[in-house]
């Protein structure tokens, strides 16, 4: 086989912690080629089982994925004088098998994770998929109860809200296969509170010039909410009327007057997370909160209290 140009670096995740915005610094830097392709997912398909898409907009949101190598290395075959080449697939920290794959094609790569507090994790993965319209149920709590079921049909790793936040075993996994120095794990506290700070230490740990600074100003993967549900899903699913005027209007006009009406019916307002939710979720994360500070060498005594969860 020819040489191929592969990924020198990995941001795993996890999903809902600041990883898109992440992907977007990292493009700015000039001495980084990122894939063009955000979440390309390939070391989570690199098996060839495309399973897992059986949720509300699960194929849609997977259609951009990448499950055979030669495809995946074109993602990277335009990077010329790049001293990095990096990718950002949320999912590499959840799901099984991963770790491995990528220790057996890229085994030299460095891996970066960001950790946000699971039970903010959590309700933000869940407001993220109520408010695209692809979450039916209403009520968070109702939806925690529904996810084993979810998961037994089949619905893609997105929709585990609560499995997702116990970091500390899949990030074991991780340990324990590759070099600890290829491994770098940043909380979302950190990363929110001083963005510059981070992304040094991240290009550092990659080997490109610490010094530049991207352009924070820009907002990436920022969940609003609708102020009617009813007119979100009119203008979203499926449905008689959009099949009507469809065709009568250009692309470029149903494009400008979709973000039009969208902005006018959006609001940044999120929706309180219920005390008896924070309880409850916190219990079931105790355990592997703890097992994570002692995994990172790290003081997360913070998230043990429920008056410092956020939401």
């Amino acid at each position: 086989m020819k040489d191929i140009k592969l990924p020198t670096f990995l941001v795993i995740g996890a999903a809902k912690c600041g990883t898109t915005a992440l992907y977007h610094y990292l493009k700015q830097h000039p001495q980084i080629h990122m894939s063009p392709v955000l979440e390309p997912k390939f070391f989570e398909f690199a098996d060839g089982k495309m399973t897992g898409f059986n949720g509300p907009g699960d194929r849609n949101a997977n259609s951009h994925v990448t499950t055979d190598l030669e495809s995946y290395s074109k993602l990277f075959e335009a990077s010329e004088n790049e001293i990095a080449r990096g990718e950002s697939s949320p999912s590499y920290l959840y799901c099984e098998g991963v770790p491995e794959r990528i220790k057996e094609t890229i085994p030299d790569v460095k891996i970066i994770a960001i950790l946000r507090h699971p039970v903010e994790r959590a309700y933000s993965n869940y407001l993220h998929l109520y408010a695209s319209g692809r979450e039916p149920i209403t009520d968070f709590e109702q939806a925690l109860n529904a996810e084993q079921e979810r998961m037994d049909k089949d619905w893609e790793y997105f929709w585990h809200y609560k499995r997702q936040g116990f970091y500390s075993k899949k990030l074991k996994k991780y340990f324990d296969i590759f070099d600890r120095d290829q491994i770098k794990v940043f909380l979302y506290e950190d990363y929110r509170a001083n963005p510059q700070a981070v992304l040094k230490e991240i290009f550092e740990f990659i080997n490109v010039d610490e010094t530049f600074v991207p352009n924070f100003e820009q907002k990436h993967n920022v969940t609003s909410f609708a102020k009617s549900r009813t007119l979100v899903n009119l203008m979203t699913q499926p449905n008689p009327i959009k099949s009507i005027v469809k065709p009568l209007i250009p692309s470029g006009i149903r494009s400008k007057i979709f973000f039009s009406v969208k902005d006018k019916m959006m609001t940044n307002k999120k929706p309180k997370l219920s005390q008896s939710a924070k309880e409850y979720l916190l219990d079931e994360y105790r355990e592997d909160i703890l097992n994570l500070q002692g995994l990172l060498q790290k003081d997360l005594s913070h998230w043990l209290e429920v008056s410092k969860i956020k939401y």
